[in-house]
């Protein structure tokens, strides 16, 4: 969070009402892309948090266009407003300058008509549900008849490979499987735009790098659009076709970096030159920025 630090508890109270929030709003069926704009249009977009302490400068000036189908991942310090420009595109924060629309449309109309899923950085499970049951949650807010409830919960727990855990409630799962059914619960409405906040960021390499595989085998199938926010340089270059290098606080934009790797690549792509290029063009892009804000 961008602007400061809370409670453990108190912070996974918030995590939890946001994604009822977030996924309550988002519906059934994503509305159409607009052919031949951005998913993603930023302009001049700043955000200041006002705190007991002072302004806390979390966006300054940001740019930037999404296209449809695209894996655009921000990497940055902590602090750098990676999550607070996912937030604003959520309406989940409201810019303080500038101006960003989703599909054409401001970020509370695209909330309301339903055009995107978020994966927080904890899975937010409500422990006392099956596993199921909590994918079948934001349908069952929205008034889905039951049988359409657990049609669409069994596609999207196959659509992770999670078939078999149906019943299972989230403290027999591992991390891994329990970020694997918080996607799922996020693709249960077919949102044609997925914000993902870190996901992966708690759990050890070896499972990171399964995740990070079967994410892009995901992603390849589903044609969705992702933003997701990350502090591995290696996870942004194996995911992206685009990498956003953000600053030290306040965040500015300090390179755009396409990667144009095959869609079906490995975990081995990342031993080639081409890989080690983008890399260290992304490293260089951090120490760059951190000398900027010095």
């Amino acid at each position: 969070m961008a602007a400061g630090t809370a409670a453990p508890q108190q912070q996974d109270g918030r995590i939890v009402k946001e994604a009822m929030r977030t996924e309550t709003s988002a519906g059934v069926g994503s509305a159409a892309v607009v052919a031949g704009r951005p998913v993603i249009e930023a302009r001049g977009l700043s955000l200041t948090f006002e705190t007991a302490d002072g302004p806390v400068f979390a966006l300054s000036d940001v740019d930037l266009d999404v296209q449809a189908g695209e894996f655009v991942s921000f990497i940055g310090p902590s602090g750098c407003g990676k999550t607070t420009f996912l937030r604003v595109v959520a309406d989940l924060e409201q810019p303080s300058a500038g101006t960003v629309l989703v599909n054409g449309l401001t970020p509370e109309a695209a909330r309301l008509a339903r055009q995107y899923g978020y994966v927080f950085q904890a899975p937010a499970l409500y422990p006392w549900r099956t596993i199921e049951k909590n994918v079948m949650l934001p349908l069952e807010i929205i008034g889905l008849p039951a049988a359409e409830r657990a049609e669409r919960a069994r596609q999207q727990l196959a659509l992770v490979d999670l078939t078999g855990f149906e019943r299972k409630f989230p403290w027999q799962l591992s991390g891994g499987m329990q970020q694997r059914a918080s996607i799922a619960r996020a693709l249960s409405f077919d949102p044609a735009l997925m914000l993902m906040d870190e996901p992966f960021g708690a759990l050890d390499e070896i499972v990171r790098d399964h995740l990070n595989e079967r994410l892009l085998r995901l992603w390849d199938k589903t044609g969705k659009t992702v933003l997701f926010v990350t502090h591995s340089i290696q996870e942004a270059v194996f995911l992206s076709t685009k990498i956003v290098v953000m600053s030290p606080r306040p965040g500015r934009i300090i390179d755009v970096i396409a990667c144009d790797f095959p869609r079906d690549r490995t975990l081995d792509i990342r031993e080639t030159p081409e890989f080690l290029e983008v890399a260290h063009r992304v490293r260089a892009g951090l120490r760059a920025g951190h000398a900027y804000g010095d």
